[in-house]
């Protein structure tokens, strides 16, 4: 319900919003006629009809760049409230929607929702850890006979079956519920923040669109345009077979890997020294270098790419940079895991894997993007940082102005369906996954809003009604998750033993994993099916809303 007593253009549109719906306008003027910029170059100062004016103006050099600038009261409060207090939980996401905009706020209210959902699955993880292998043991049929002293070793964390089907079935119903959850808090914020109709119609081109000047045939208008087919040919000749590349240098790093390994491993058991030993450990440490190294050249390339590829409307443009790198995201993270999971079917080797994946990369995430930015912020730019001139207001734009650009929530997102992916695909692997990420996310939470209030620019940030890709992008991996751990289950060697005094042959057994998969599956989307995508009071809403609507507009009859 709108205020109608007065028109206060502050409370009608939050801060982020009336920023945006500035840059939009800038970036979608575009000339009437040809005209010549005052003080540019012969050579770009002209401007033909509908060009776009504000890109011409930057070519000319005449703006040279364009920020939102920060309200330092509202961001001093907002600081405070957000990450300046005791508590672990609560993110004050109405203030930071306000401020940021939607897409920021979406990412922290799905992050320390996430979190929280983390809390029951590192308790069962610690408790199947903690668990004593008699206990396991003591389920299956005695013979006995003690298993060798190394396979009870190899094996401690498999040594029930029943812990792990308990843990692998917790773990695709978690996912589910946890998706499914979250649609419904997603559609609740979106109503509040008066995004929850939000549709995508007929875009503007988007400024960086180029082509020759014509007719559009939906709207009339003299813009760019550029033919479909000349951006299919380009995405078919030149992006795919590059992706394909990078692909390539991904089984390429994987394969060395293997090779060190074993030359490594074979170094070892002849010298048995302390330097072999050690040396045991570079391949691991050398492929996670290489996979890092690797997917932020990806990143830049796929960047330019879809640059290349021309696309006409933003929300193309970013599908299309999306698509490019959860597919490369996808195989350069979980190949390996894969492949030592159901190509060597090594279970040992794949938690070691999984536990030294968790622990570095999240070691040097947090060295990355908090420390380094954090010291440098510090110690190489406080002269910047100082307000002691004439013209403070002055001061802090020029303040402002030197600092980095924010990168985007991109690498955010990546990172929380790695993330994701560990836990819903391996973690009866490696029942501690969700404790490791507990932690991490605990203090991500913090440092996140930390970079974004102190370290980057204020982004521009236009208004959203979800998480767009992302949701899709964490249901494809929960799906996965299915067949995966009913797979790495079929390879216990605790759940084959038992088979085999059971009387199960091979393709029994096969035909039991099979099955089970199904019915998992037919499970989880039982339970997405029966959870509503929105609460009902927020449905009756909308309900009324559309109502009143189509009234007002003559199409329904008191």
């Amino acid at each position: 319900m709108y205020k109608t007593d007065h028109y206060n253009m502050q409370e009608f549109l939050t801060l982020a919003e009336r920023q945006y719906i500035i840059k939009y306008e800038l970036e979608s003027l575009r000339a009437l006629e040809v005209l010549r910029i005052p003080g540019a170059p012969s050579a770009l100062g002209l401007l033909k009809p509908r060009e776009n004016v504000f890109q011409r103006l930057r070519k000319a050099g005449l703006i040279v760049d364009m920020l939102p600038l920060h309200n330092q009261k509202q961001l001093v409060a907002l600081r405070k409230e957000w990450y300046s207090h005791t508590r672990l939980w609560g993110q004050p996401l109405d203030s930071i929607q306000s401020y940021f905009g939607g897409s920021v706020a979406f990412y922290f209210s799905f992050l320390d929702f996430y979190t929280r959902a983390l809390i029951p699955m590192a308790l069962l993880g610690a408790v199947l850890t903690l668990m004593p292998p008699e206990m396991g043991k003591a389920a299956l049929p005695d013979d006995g006979e003690e298993p060798p002293p190394e396979e009870s070793d190899a094996d401690s964390e498999w040594a029930s079956p029943g812990g792990l089907v308990v843990m692998a079935t917790v773990s695709m119903l978690w996912s589910t519920l946890l998706l499914e959850l979250w649609k419904r808090r997603s559609a609740t914020l979106a109503y509040q923040w008066g995004t929850h109709h939000l549709t995508e119609r007929f875009a503007e081109p988007r400024p960086a669109f180029r082509g020759e000047l014509g007719t559009n045939p939906v709207t009339g208008r003299v813009e760019p345009l550029f033919p479909a087919w000349q951006r299919q040919l380009r995405v078919a000749l030149v992006s795919l077979p590059l992706v394909g590349l990078f692909l390539g240098l991904v089984v390429l790093g994987m394969a060395g890997f293997y090779w060190a390994e074993s030359r490594a491993r074979g170094w070892h058991e002849s010298s048995q020294s302390l330097v072999s030993m050690g040396m045991l450990y570079v391949p691991s440490v050398a492929h996670i270098v290489y996979t890092n190294i690797l997917g932020t050249a990806y990143g830049k390339v796929a960047l330019m790419l879809t640059e290349w590829e021309n696309h006409r409307e933003e929300s193309a443009f970013q599908n299309h940079h999306t698509s490019k790198v959860l597919i490369f995201t996808f195989f350069n993270c979980f190949a390996v895991l894969f492949h030592i999971a159901f190509v060597k079917q090594d279970l040992p080797l794949l938690r070691k894997r999984l536990a030294s994946l968790l622990i570095v990369t999240q070691l040097v995430s947090q060295l990355t993007e908090v420390v380094v930015p954090f010291v440098i912020d510090r110690v190489f730019n406080p002269p910047e940082r100082k307000e002691e001139d004439d013209d403070p207001e002055a001061d802090a734009i020029i303040v402002q102005s030197n600092l980095p650009t924010f990168p985007g929530l991109f690498s955010e997102y990546i990172e929380l369906l790695v993330q994701f992916g560990y836990l819903s695909l391996f973690s009866c692997v490696y029942p501690l996954t969700a404790l490791f990420l507990l932690l991490n996310n605990l203090t991500e939470l913090r440092t996140d809003a930390y970079k974004l209030c102190k370290l980057f620019r204020k982004p521009f940030d236009p208004p959203t009604a979800n998480m767009g890709v992302w949701q899709a992008a964490f249901e494809v991996l929960g799906f996965i998750s299915v067949m995966s751990n009913c797979w790495l289950l079929l390879m216990s060697p605790r759940l084959q033993e038992f088979s085999e005094e059971a009387g199960l042959n091979g393709t029994q057994l096969l035909v039991a994993a099979v099955l089970v998969e199904h019915i998992l599956i037919v499970v989880k989307l039982v339970v997405a099916f029966l959870i509503p995508d929105e609460p009902d009071w927020l449905r009756i809403k909308r309900e009324k809303i559309e109502f009143h609507s189509m009234r007002a507009l003559g199409q329904q009859k008191h």
